[in-house]
């Protein structure tokens, strides 16, 4: 699983890949940074996510479209699910070095909370809850991103799928309203509850079990085309 790891996180990090992830996610965030916290004059760090979330929906396919679509497409699949390592360590080290990248562009958010500490004292307990809420919902994102990549050999069908249920999901508690609790469904109205202070064990359960249904639906994909071949 490591070497799988290093070998997708040093791809991500010598192509502009991950650059390009990173990059964007800063950009649009900083222009989110002055039109929602500057302009208002007010110093809560967490509003930030919110809009953050909407990033995250048009921008996960960057990191995730082309971890199996791209093997499947370039013929190294094969060599992939045929080498001695299993299925499951191959999923997983993909899944692990798109995280590493994801906690790279946490931490580069940091300097938001900084200029924002040097003019008032925005809540840091609030500030850390809001992060942590952010990964789980990023984690959620990039299980479905890659699972996505794993049915298609195509990065744009990847890309568009996986940016459809993300905007799905979005719609989910406005359906719910007239169809039932649909909402529970929704990883956007579980996270809105994070910078607000106010999580429970359920949205943290929501998430990770979330990402715990794609990732093993990844490995039985893969594992049922290791097994055809």
């Amino acid at each position: 699983m490591f070497a799988i790891m290093k070998k997708e996180l040093k791809s991500y990090l010598l192509s502009p890949v991950g650059y390009i992830f990173i990059g964007l996610f800063l950009l649009i965030f900083t222009i989110f940074f002055y039109s929602t916290i500057y302009q208002s004059q007010i110093l809560n760090f967490e509003y930030l996510f919110y809009n953050g979330a909407t990033i995250l929906t048009f921008i996960t396919p960057v990191l995730t479209m082309r971890m199996f679509a791209e093997e499947r497409k370039s013929g190294t699949e094969q060599l992939l699910l045929t080498s001695p390592r299993s299925v499951t360590s191959v999923v997983l080290g993909k899944f692990f070095a798109a995280t590493i990248i994801m906690i790279i562009t946490e931490l580069f958010t940091l300097m938001y909370f900084a200029i924002l500490k040097h003019f008032g004292e925005p809540s840091l307990v609030v500030a850390l809850n809001t992060l942590f809420g952010f990964l789980l919902l990023s984690l959620a994102y990039i299980s479905f991103g890659m699972f996505a990549s794993s049915i298609t050999e195509n990065q744009i069908i990847a890309s568009v799928l996986t940016i459809g249920v993300f905007l799905a999901m979005w719609f989910l508690p406005d359906i719910g309203g007239i169809f039932g609790t649909l909402e529970i469904f929704s990883l956007i109205y579980k996270f809105d509850n994070f910078p607000r202070g106010i999580f429970t064990v359920s949205e943290i359960i929501t998430f990770v079990s979330f990402t715990l249904l794609f990732i093993l639906l990844t490995i039985l994909v893969l594992q049922r085309r290791k097994s055809v071949k």
